[in-house]
């Protein structure tokens, strides 16, 4: 007994199948958490490492060389490089995909422990960290207050930090901005030298002086006391009267040397949101948390905290919002969902007639796409903008099924047989080719879903849930479809008098005319296939034409307009925080007052160049980045890459002095520079100078602006050369001289003082008098142990150079990265022509350039979804061996892809599309939809052959009865695509791509296959008669 007679007889079991599945689809809906993408990245891990006042070349020496040596012997390695930044090292190591970054992480934990040892005692512990894609910040606020400026910063820092970090699914969270309480201890040069105290000595005398000891316990026979030294310090009075030395027999105390200041930390950065100076906190998801979940959690707590400190004037400001765009996106492919099954069942109810026969075929829509969700549920994934458009997508597929069994069953109803046994044979003469039709979609999306690189993690949510839900639709044909037909079906006819049925009989009478039309046509088609090849060839020759005008763009994703741009400030090295400041404040509020800008984020000295850097928390005193978000793109006229060049161009003629780069954050890169190119080479001079001519070179080229590089010199430094003999001589060891000078310079921050439950820091330093310019460092004094006071200039000379801002490696070699955005074109085309241009260049040969960034994903994706094509072109044509029993006639269907082509390339040049990962997706899809059409003409003529008809008839034959259920199928398919292709909302750009592609594919193949076919099928076979009697002959003699 098949599964359809099962369905028929006994409907029982059928209706708690698919109840259960329903319910439990429900259910799992409800657990399914909100995404904007899948979980996507490379696998990641960042070392940071701090190294106080260390200049980048010795951090680069020091530090970042050797944590590179150390996990370069990590397994499943892929990149490794480095950014050695002044008193910071950041090592970033990339894995191959599928890598277990839990215990990656672990593995390079523990080898950078082992390692500690060898670095001197100032550098901090590494911190290693799994970074993602998805990691990026999804929550940034800004807290503003009447409290006292230390106040506010312990009340951030010390309560609402912690409440924040117990969230489920936060990853990390820190402070831009605020001022910081902190123990000055400004020691002056002169007075030490006057007592004959080192620098060294008063550190030491404080530090030692500030412990806690637990010596133990005393007992007697009834009772036990802990005996606990408290030695730290109570009060900042207490630590400026501590003894530090004896002169003359007279105790010398810390303000005898030293002002003590209950003080602030020196500000490292300025946060502001929309004029509002205030902390800036930023939140980072774990790569599996619910983004939405996470920042509504957040909004409760950090409410709650305003609440309780109302008087205090506290208030958080919500500056940045990623779950606001994931909402909104999900909700506008919900709204293109929800319209594609409206239109598909209108154009169901136009070919079926029937209310009730249309509600038999719809009824395959919710039923697969709630039974969906259970799958969904199982394998982890969530709602997000590529599970949304499966589904959005899979709807003209999901009643495909249906209706070519619906319309087969009709057939033979009119035959004149009952419901159930035109139901029962409607379907077992047709199910061989729907689970053909299923099939072939299936394998065109397990090779993607299979795809093991970046792309992979993107679509493999994608893919999985059209596999699950089309399967689900071959069940609910095989099964709900005949069964609810038996019960319920009814043959409509049309009476053209009824008001009701008159746009029906209209409709019908057209397909009808339209059917007659197609059969004479492709008589005709039969009888002059040379003609029909040729015009055919010349579509494809207006095709190739079209592509060589280099209209199509190239790039990884379409970015879209998320309504957000960068504007980065860079004034001259020797600018300071305060003046930084000043001159931020005034280009934040002209830009205040542009139309369609409405918040501005300010991060004035904690500017970073990526996210990476931003994590690491590495600022620069010189720089300031502004966040400009823009009105609802509905209450603009002008993109955000308008209104960013408009802003910028007024910034330029307005504020001369600044050097201005800007740039627009999309939705799925961020504001990072899609060119990127690595240079390697042991030989600095000539890397620096490839790159700076790469640089120039890109300048030059259309589309590229803000060309910069990475590595910039320029950098003031004092050089200290010492000279060891002397040094030696006078009684002092490089360790000593190091860390003297860098506890004058930098300061030591060892000791800590409490107060209450909270422990600040006590920063013991030269005075910021005596720590002015070179003539400061080269008169540090030092005292020997004789007790001699001897200067720094006696056995060292000190000269003024400039050094790198920062030193960069790539793979353990000294690297440089020249890195541009794109204006106008897709990074695609731009990086094809710098290519063209390096070719062309006469660079050194010891120097090597790479691609890397976005071009280099790039690459690697059509690289991948070029296999999985190939992978997908195989599998179809070994389901349709298995459905023919023949190895020739899937290549009669395989026609059907290359007319498909046609209409989805001059689709795509006539929308100005570009060759993105979704419009390569498309073409993969477009292999399996496209084959339905040839799969029904030929599966239908052997059916007829094998009743005796002649070939050309059944050529004919077949058209005629299978044009109906191909328009009906390929037109659904094509509704059900359109408000994706006509979005306007959140995400639209990018998604836009790939239904252009479907529609212009589908079209082309509606209009071409079911000539091309038969054309084929004929002349295949005439050629196959051909060597069968000349084979019969060869056997006869």
């Amino acid at each position: 007994m098949t599964v359809t007679e099962i369905a028929i007889k006994r409907p029982s079991l059928i209706i708690v199948i698919f109840t259960a599945l329903i319910l439990g689809g429900l259910f799992s809906y409800e657990q399914l958490s909100y995404e904007l993408m899948p979980p996507f990245s490379i696998p990641t891990l960042i070392v940071s490492t701090p190294y106080p006042g260390a200049s980048p070349t010795d951090v680069n020496q020091t530090v970042s060389k050797k944590i590179e040596d150390a996990v370069t012997g990590l397994s499943e390695l892929s990149t490794i490089s480095s950014q050695s930044y002044e008193g910071m090292s950041v090592v970033i190591v990339e894995f191959e995909s599928g890598a277990d970054m839990g215990k990656k992480q672990q593995e390079a934990q523990r080898i950078l422990n082992n390692i500690m040892s060898n670095f001197p005692k100032e550098v901090k512990t590494p911190v290693v960290s799994k970074v993602s894609q998805s990691d990026s910040p999804i929550l940034r606020l800004t807290a503003v207050s009447k409290m006292g400026d230390r106040d506010f910063y312990d009340l951030i820092d010390k309560e609402v930090i912690p409440q924040l970090k117990q969230i489920d699914g936060i990853s990390n969270v820190w402070l831009t901005g605020g001022i910081e309480r902190e123990i000055k201890v400004n020691v002056d040069k002169n007075k030490l030298t006057s007592y004959g105290i080192s620098l060294a000595q008063i550190t030491q005398v404080v530090n030692s002086s500030n412990l806690d000891f637990p010596t133990g316990k005393v007992k007697d026979n009834s009772d036990q006391i802990t005996v606990r030294l408290g030695g730290k310090f109570s009060s900042v009075e207490q630590l400026s009267e501590l003894v530090v030395a004896t002169h003359a027999g007279v105790n010398i105390r810390l303000k005898d040397v030293a002002e003590v200041i209950d003080g602030v930390k020196e500000q490292a950065a300025i946060c502001r949101f929309n004029g509002l100076e205030g902390i800036g906190i930023t939140i980072t998801k774990q790569s599996d948390a619910n983004a939405v979940k996470i920042c509504q959690t957040v909004k409760e707590k950090i409410a709650l905290v305003a609440e309780q400190h109302k008087k205090e004037g506290v208030i958080f400001k919500v500056a940045e919002d990623s779950s606001e765009l994931t909402l909104e996106a999900v909700d506008a492919v919900s709204h293109d969902l929800v319209l594609a099954i409206i239109l598909v069942a209108l154009v169901i109810l136009l070919f079926l007639h029937s209310l009730r026969d249309s509600l038999i075929v719809l009824i395959a829509i919710p039923t697969s796409l709630i039974s969906t969700f259970v799958a969904m549920y199982f394998f982890g994934y969530s709602l997000n903008l590529m599970t949304l458009l499966a589904m959005s997508l899979v709807i003209g597929i999901l009643v495909d099924d249906s209706i070519v069994v619906l319309e087969n069953i009709h057939r033979h109803f009119s035959m004149g047989k009952s419901k159930r046994q035109a139901a029962l044979d409607g379907r077992n003469e047709i199910g061989f080719s729907a689970l053909a039709i299923t099939m072939v979609d299936v394998v065109v999306f397990l090779p993607i879903a299979l795809v093991d690189s970046i792309i992979g993690d993107i679509l493999r949510q994608f893919s999985v849930t059209i596999v699950v839900s089309t399967l689900m639709s071959l069940f609910v044909s095989f099964t709900l479809t005949p069964f609810l037909y038996s019960r319920f079906g009814k043959k409509v006819q049309l009476v053209r008098e009824n008001w009701l049925h008159r746009p029906l009989y209209w409709f019908d009478t057209f397909i009808n005319k339209t059917i007659s039309f197609y059969v004479n046509k492709l008589r005709w088609v039969l009888n002059h296939k040379w003609i029909s090849g040729g015009i055919v060839s010349l579509l494809f020759i207006l095709t190739a034409y079209t592509m060589s005008l280099g209209i199509l763009g190239q790039e990884m994703v379409a970015n879209g307009d998320g309504g957000k741009f960068a504007i980065k400030l860079e004034y001259d090295k020797g600018v300071t925080l305060a003046q930084n400041n000043l001159r931020t404040r005034e280009i934040e509020n002209f830009i205040m007052t542009q139309p369609n800008v409405e918040d501005i984020l300010v991060n004035v000295g904690g500017a970073s160049d990526n996210f990476i850097t931003e994590l690491a928390q590495i600022s620069s005193e010189n720089k300031s980045v502004l966040t400009v978000k823009l009105v609802d793109r509905k209450k603009r006229t002008a993109s955000s890459e308008e209104v960013m060049l408009s802003v910028r161009k007024k910034l330029e003629q307005k504020f001369p002095g600044v050097k201005i780069t800007s740039g627009v954050i999309g939705m799925m890169q961020g504001d990072v520079e899609p060119i990127m190119l690595v240079l390697n080479s042991e030989d600095h001079d000539a890397m620096m100078h490839t790159a700076e001519k790469l640089k120039t070179i890109i300048d030059k080229l259309p589309g590229a602006y803000d060309a910069t590089i990475t590595v910039k010199e320029g950098n003031p430094e004092l050089n200290i050369s010492i000279d060891r003999e002397k040094m030696a001589s006078l009684g002092l060891s490089m360790g000593e001289v190091g860390a003297a000078l860098q506890n004058a310079f930098t300061g030591n921050t060892d000791a800590k003082y409490r107060d209450g439950l909270n422990e600040y820091d006590i920063d013991i330093r030269l005075d910021e008098f005596d720590r002015h310019d070179m003539n400061d460092v080269s008169g540090f004094t030092f005292v020997n142990s004789k007790g001699e006071k001897i200067t720094l200039s006696q056995f060292a000379t000190i000269k003024q150079s400039n050094g790198p801002s920062m030193v960069e490696r790539t793979n353990r070699r000294t690297s440089v990265t020249v890195k541009s955005n794109v204006l106008g074109i897709t990074s695609g085309i731009l990086a094809q022509q710098i290519d063209e241009e390096i070719a062309k260049a006469n660079f050194p040969k010891s120097v090597t350039i790479k691609w890397s960034g976005d071009v280099e994903q790039q690459t690697k994706s059509f690289i991948s979804l070029g296999l999985a094509l190939l992978a997908a072109i195989i599998l179809v044509y070994l389901v349709m061996v298995a459905l023919y029993n023949s190895f020739l006639q899937p290549f009669i269907v395989f026609f059907s892809v290359p007319v498909a082509l046609i209409g989805a390339l001059l689709a795509l040049n006539l929308t100005m599309g570009s060759m993105s990962i979704f419009t390569m997706l498309g073409l993969i899809m477009l292999l399996g939809l496209v084959s339905k059409n040839g799969i029904l003409l030929v599966d239908f003529t052997n059916h007829l052959k094998e009743k005796g008809m002649p070939t050309y008839d059944a050529l004919l034959e077949a058209g005629r009865e299978r044009l109906r259920p191909i328009l009906m199928t390929t037109i659904s398919m094509v509704f059900g695509m359109l408000p994706i292709a006509l979005a306007t909302g959140a995400g639209a750009e990018w998604k836009k791509g790939l239904a252009v592609v479907l529609i212009g594919g589908l079209t082309s193949s509606l209009i071409l296959t079911v000539f091309v076919v038969p054309m084929a099928y004929l002349v295949v076979e005439k050629v196959q008669n051909r060597f069968t009697r000349k084979k019969n002959i060869e056997i006869e003699e």
